[in-house]
């Protein structure tokens, strides 16, 4: 069974790529792509060959729902994101399955089982409950952390982290102490797990804790630059497409 996998958070990548290896020795990765125009220039290459595609929703150069008007996508899809809200969109894109990151490997073994059975019919209502579509139990979120730093392991309270941010190929964290570590998490799998009350993810490569905001500046275009505390060593912006939900966020 040939596998393209689309996503462009490299860690998210080589992680899903580890765990189908790991448990599916008939699946052969064929390809990797990290963008819209990637994506659908691969899939428009008659070379190129995808029974199955795990498909990330948030891509560098928007969502991924756009692949599908741009080219005719044959393969059956399992798409991959940090966020439920979109299930209901994948869904209506043709999705045989939906799985929420950091992807659980009893969640891929129920998808990769969908896409094995024959036609791969799609049970809206039994994904949607497999999944969670909002409503139960409240979700728990991370009090503390775990970073390696040489042959350490240290355990930090998530309300010591000022922000997370991604540079060339590597995720920091930073903490209000002013120290800096590498880890291993995606941006995507930290925003799932920190609490959204505490933690607001304003760009594709940055999320900043409240309490890290000292102030906030007007730039040309309606971007807004945050003025943090520890200061940072990049400049902090917040995306033009989440200024609004970050205001509201802020007056929580």
């Amino acid at each position: 069974m040939n596998v393209l996998i689309v996503e462009d958070e490299i860690m998210a990548q080589k992680s899903l790529m580890r765990l189908l290896t790991q448990n599916f020795p008939d699946m052969k990765i064929v390809g990797c792509t990290s963008s819209i125009k990637g994506t659908v220039a691969w899939l428009n290459d008659p070379t190129n060959r995808a029974d199955v595609i795990f498909m990330d929703v948030e891509l560098a150069d928007g969502e991924c729902f756009e692949i599908f008007r741009q080219t005719d996508v044959k393969a059956k899809v399992i798409m991959t994101t940090a966020y439920d809200s979109y299930a209901l969109k994948a869904f209506e894109a043709g999705s045989i399955d939906y799985i929420l990151k950091p992807v659980d490997p009893s969640a891929l073994k129920r998808a990769v089982a969908r896409v094995r059975m024959s036609g791969g019919l799609l049970d809206t209502e039994a994904l949607l409950k497999a999944i969670g579509d909002g409503s139960g139990t409240k979700k728990e979120y991370k009090e503390r952390y775990i970073v390696r730093f040489n042959d350490r392991i240290i355990p930090l309270l998530t309300s010591n982290v000022a922000y997370i941010y991604s540079e060339e190929k590597n995720n920091y964290l930073v903490t209000f102490d002013e120290e800096r570590y590498i880890i291993d998490s995606s941006l995507d799998v930290i925003s799932e797990e920190f609490n959204p009350a505490d933690f607001f993810r304003i760009s594709r490569g940055c999320i900043v804790s409240m309490k890290a905001i000292k102030s906030i500046i007007k730039q040309v275009g309606g971007r807004l630059r945050i003025v943090a505390e520890p200061a940072s060593s990049f400049e902090m912006t917040v995306s033009r497409s989440r200024v609004e939900d970050f205001l509201k966020w802020l007056e929580k």
